[in-house]
């Protein structure tokens, strides 16, 4: 299984290139109406504060934060829905979202309306027990902008707090907008620099009257820093920044001047240096702080980004901030001198529990390295650190340092290796639940390896030349894309779980292996339940003791999205957001499990369901992806080969690797001829820059994007006559 999966996970290092055709524009909003009465009636104000969402377990039919609590577990007290009923669960409702890119939010529920982002950035707010809408708002992000988004169009949320309603958008702004109309109150933009290709994917967090935001772009060559904004004004409190940048200048703020020292020599923030905090954010009203998840470096590789070697502080870090003014409390960094993207930019769990006999305050995060960390809240010291994935770059953590200790087997800079985690990481932003009582993290997990190889100019040069437009990642594809095609039995195995996991101990108490890796967040409930959505489309609730299957849905299309649970009238509901995509944009049918994206199309859609529901999908309607006759033109292997490494540079990210879509960006095997005249300008003009597909001409000639078009035209025509029979296997590669 390896060989296939791994030529889609390969693809994850690649340039990302824009969309060829943006997904269907947003319907007309719907006529606008007041929030339901029951929303504003005496007793249940709308406003939501820091009382109310620490106070949350009171009111265990709402969904108040994103992690429902400021504890951030995803473990509902409602037990409605339970291991003896869950077989009668049905559909109550869902509601067509209009667009075929991946979903990745976590709905707010509040005074029983449903507050949540689409692709594009766009915000809903709708009748939680019916569907309908309320309003929508679309930020009108520039579709330019796509070309910019490391990892899809996505957006994780939103937060409600005061009345209003807070949303990061694609292009780097925070908008405030009116909680019962959906009109905008204020709107600041976060960037520092609009030249730089900064993003914003991840949900805001809101506190002590603030707003919270990061932003990605690491792999684009940015600096990352969260800021805290006025949640009443919009004015700037605070900003963090995770990384020094130029030396020569001055510090914007004293933790820089320790974080600089482990930086040494080369010049990292010429390339930027990473560290964006692009998903998790969390505040703690125990300690007054918020806990920023720092992201990877940029370039990848250490030895350019730092020479001289050092921790490169604060990559692959959790950092604790003072809520008010932002200055640092503790850090702990999970991956000292990070040389293989491992983020610890993952969902974060705070709880209270007890830690070798004495009760901690303690901070749970599985990061993408693959060990499972117990912190102590206040000041950050170490109190677990289990493997829990499989785990190759280092041998185990020491307790008494606080560090991994690395398997020099796995060092790459001399010899190519495959190494587990890959980029994909053991854990990635899909959310897992705590259930505090029992000890247990239920995390959906993957073994993902990678072939790590370092970039050929540096082997030759010691530099690398800076991309202007493109990922500076340090890495040989060239030899990676080979070794994937040429010796790809020697690859270590691709998995996908859910797994059980006692972050005490280190025990896994059951495991579910799925069939693909990418797979979505989970839930757990006091009804004894799990429930997750998977890549082959079916949504599960699992018994929370065992992992024994109790329920089982046939949602149509992939799913990443965590699920959340709520109650309106008494009556529990689950809910869930269907469409993939995400990192998985290249997986294409390399995947020997196909998804339920690549069969049916990428269906975007809000699915709410409730014991005796009735309401049923439409149909599934499966895609035709049959590949016209192709018109050839004659060309070298040289120039096939140079094709397709343009290709898997500037495109595959997007298109597939082996010009295999996913199913959710337009195949570029089976566009019609007229698609094929206007390729050049597609690519070089920005003909369709409005819906997504931005201008190439700052990275590619019009030469250079023949070459692409020649090969995506050859790669199409050995596909189809494998089809037809008329050739056993078609051949993958020209790189030879």
């Amino acid at each position: 299984m390896g060989k296939y999966v791994l030529l889609a996970v390969v693809a994850v290092v690649f340039i990302l290139a824009a969309v060829w055709m943006r997904d269907a524009p947003m319907a007309p909003a719907p006529v606008m109406k007041s929030v339901p009465a029951a929303a504003v009636s005496s007793g249940t104000p709308l406003w939501v504060d820091d009382d109310r969402i620490r106070d949350a377990d009171s009111e265990p039919g709402s969904w108040l934060a994103h992690g429902r609590t400021y504890d951030e577990q995803r473990f509902s007290p409602l037990a409605g829905i339970n291991r003896d009923n869950v077989a009668s669960l049905g559909l109550a409702w869902f509601l067509d979202l209009g667009t075929n890119r991946a979903q990745e939010a976590t709905p707010i529920v509040v005074n029983d309306v449903m507050y949540f982002t689409t692709s594009w950035s766009r915000v809903y707010a709708v009748d939680a027990m019916t569907g309908e809408n309320i309003w929508s708002y679309d930020p009108k992000v520039p579709g330019e902008w796509a070309r910019w988004a490391c990892c899809d169009l996505v957006n994780r949320g939103v937060a409600v707090y005061q009345n209003r309603v807070y949303v990061g958008s694609l292009d780097g702004r925070l908008i405030a907008l009116d909680a019962a109309s959906g009109e905008p109150v204020w709107e600041v933009d976060t960037l520092i620099d609009r030249n730089l290709h900064y993003t914003i994917t991840g949900a805001p967090r809101a506190a002590k009257g603030k707003v919270f935001i990061g932003n990605g772009g690491a792999e684009y060559g940015v600096r990352g820093y969260v800021t805290a904004y006025d949640a009443a004004t919009g004015e700037q409190v605070w900003r963090f920044f995770t990384v020094p940048g130029d030396p020569s200048l001055p510090f914007e703020h004293p933790e820089l001047e320790m974080a600089v020292k482990t930086w040494k020599g080369g010049e990292w923030w010429k390339f930027g240096g990473g560290g964006t905090v692009w998903n998790a954010i969390v505040y703690d009203p125990d300690f007054d702080q918020v806990y920023l998840g720092v992201g990877n470096g940029s370039p990848w590789t250490r030895v350019i980004r730092s020479p001289g070697g050092g921790d490169n502080l604060f990559l692959a870090s959790i950092i604790a901030v003072d809520a008010d003014t932002g200055k640092m409390n503790w850090f702990y960094q999970t991956t000292p001198g990070d040389n293989w993207d491992y983020t610890a930019t993952q969902d974060m769990a705070l709880a209270e529990m007890a830690v070798d006999g004495r009760l901690r305050k303690v901070l749970l995060q599985a990061p993408k390295n693959g060990f499972f960390y117990v912190l102590d809240r206040m000041d950050g010291e170490l109190l677990r650190a289990h493997p829990f994935a499989t785990v190759t770059w280092a041998t185990h953590v020491d307790m008494d340092t606080g560090r991994p200790v690395e398997n020099p087997a796995n060092n790459y800079l001399e010899n190519p290796q495959w190494v587990l985690p890959g980029p994909f990481g053991a854990h990635n932003w899909q959310a897992m639940a705590v259930d505090v009582a029992a000890g247990v993290a239920y995390l959906p997990a993957h073994d993902v390896p990678f072939f790590f190889s370092m970039a050929q100019e540096w082997l030759d040069t010691g530099e690398i030349t800076k991309k202007p437009s493109g990922w500076n990642l340090g890495l040989n594809f060239d030899e990676l894309s080979q070794t994937l095609l040429v010796n790809a039995d020697t690859q270590p195995a691709t998995l996908g779980y859910l797994k059980a996991f006692d972050f005490l101990t280190g025990e896994e108490k059951w495991a579910v292996k799925h069939p693909h890796h990418w797979n979505g967040g989970v839930i757990a409930t006091a009804g004894g339940l799990v429930f997750q959505g998977d890549a082959l489309g079916m949504f599960t609730a699992y018994n929370k003791d065992s992992g024994e299957v109790l329920w089982r849905f046939n949602a149509q299309s992939s799913m990443l999205a965590p699920p959340i649970t709520y109650a309106v009238d008494g009556v529990q509901h689950v809910a869930i957001m269907t469409g993939s995509g995400g990192a998985a944009l290249h997986g294409g049918e390399t995947a020997p499990a196909p998804p339920a994206s690549l069969k049916y199309g990428n269906l975007g859609r809000m699915l709410v369901f409730k014991l005796g529901g009735a309401a049923t999908l439409p149909p599934p309607t499966r895609v035709d992806r049959s590949i016209p006759e192709q018109t050839l033109v004659e060309a070298s292997a040289e120039e096939l080969g140079q094709g397709e490494r343009l290709y898997n540079d500037y495109c595959s990210m997007c298109h597939g690797l082996l010009v295999r879509s996913a199913g959710t960006i337009t195949d570029l095997r089976v566009i019609a001829e007229e698609r094929h005249a206007i390729f050049s300008q597609a690519v070089l003009t920005g003909l369709y820059a409005d819906q997504g597909m931005a201008s190439f001409a700052d990275s590619l000639t019009e030469d250079e994007v023949a070459k692409i078009q020649t090969y995506v035209r050859y790669r199409a025509h050995e596909d189809r006559e494998a089809a037809l029979g008329n050739r056993e296997e078609p051949r993958l590669t020209w790189l030879d």
